[in-house]
């Protein structure tokens, strides 16, 4: 689900998608007078949001703006222009929508998030997910024996050749320390990522960026995210295997990382941005978030209804064949982020 906080802006703007069209979907630039809604994200669901938003705009003749960046670039931003905000939705990974929400920079949406479970969303109403997502590792085929295990990410074969996107920073590198925690207890997991840091090339704010510099072979290993990997492989024909490092007993276990969209307090075009909001959580769009984003749906029914193949390692189904998910209490990790991202860079000095 990830560029230093100091140079967000410049990187976000850099990184600004225009995805608009008209209302006869000629995919022209909405005009001046034309209502658009701006949407923050962290990057992975790009192809995905063009089609439904192309969708949208043809239903609504509401243009829609994309930026996205890493996960905590995305609050970064949103925090920096709360005396002006230019954000009507922030999507982002967990911890970082609950830490959006700390910081007092969402609003209660009211739309309907009847079909997503409970316990999957903000009793207060704040955020829901939009697409469920999970932790995994990505190995170039070149590695040669193929890791498997956490242990053999430690190996000299990897050293220069191995990256993962920084805690703190990026959602899915946040997602490999509180993992290692779970796994392995705190002073465990440091211990670990300490002796990793031996074959790690540095920080990286941005997980998405590691895709590319496996695929070519300048790394070997990186971290990643099953639905985004998975649509790199499809979509750019990218050349690298998804993998879960097991423990030394060969259990797999995996965060869940779901992109988590919320209403920006103080959105330009709120009512409008509601609208987009109820739109990607209805059963039309999630129905396309297996094919199209190769991710799983939030809503209950569109899973229930969803026929899957856990052998076929193409899908998201197929990789978790056998594979732990682990759901973290993402509020206790809020209020020991700041320490444990603190002790993380004591410990590896990034």
């Amino acid at each position: 689900m990830r560029i230093h906080p100091s140079l967000a802006a410049a990187a976000l703007a850099a990184t600004l998608l225009t995805l608009t069209t008209a209302c006869g979907g000629t995919g022209t630039a909405a005009s001046s007078d034309t209502e658009t809604v701006t949407v923050y994200s962290a990057d992975g669901l790009s192809n995905w949001y063009k089609a439904r938003f192309d969708e949208f705009t043809k239903e609504t003749g509401v243009a829609v703006n994309l930026v996205e960046a890493g996960s905590g670039e995305v609050v970064s931003r949103v925090e920096k222009e709360q005396s002006n905000p230019q954000a009507d939705i922030v999507v982002t990974l967990p911890p970082f929508i609950q830490k959006a929400d700390a910081q007092g920079l969402l609003q209660p949406s009211g739309i309907d998030t009847s079909a997503v479970p409970t316990e999957e969303k903000d009793p207060a109403g704040k955020y829901v997910p939009v697409v469920n997502n999970y932790l995994n590792f990505i190995a170039n085929p070149g590695a040669n024996p193929a890791p498997a295990t956490w242990d053999d990410l430690l190996g000299e074969q990897f050293k220069g050749k191995l990256q993962y996107s920084t805690p703190g920073q990026a959602g899915d590198g946040t997602a490999v320390l509180l993992l290692l925690q779970h796994l392995k207890g705190k002073e465990g997991a440091l211990d670990y990522m300490n002796k990793l840091q031996a074959n790690n090339v540095g920080p990286s704010s941005s997980t998405g960026k590691l895709q590319p510099k496996v695929s070519n072979g300048e790394l070997l290993v990186a971290n990643g995210d099953v639905q985004m990997n998975l649509a790199s492989i499809a979509d750019d024909g990218s050349k690298f295997n998804v993998f879960f490092p097991a423990e030394a007993n060969g259990a797999r276990t995996t965060v869940a990382l779901p992109y988590v969209m919320g209403l920006a307090k103080g959105a330009p075009q709120s009512e409008q941005a509601k609208k987009l909001m109820e739109y990607l959580l209805s059963e039309k769009a999630q129905q396309t978030v297996g094919p199209d984003a190769l991710g799983v749906s939030v809503r209950k029914d569109v899973r229930e209804a969803a026929t899957v193949d856990v052998n076929d390692k193409s899908t998201p189904a197929g990789l978790l064949n056998g594979v732990t998910v682990w759901t973290p209490n993402w509020n206790t990790v809020i209020a020991e982020l700041d320490a444990d991202v603190a002790a993380y860079q004591k410990a590896t000095g990034n």
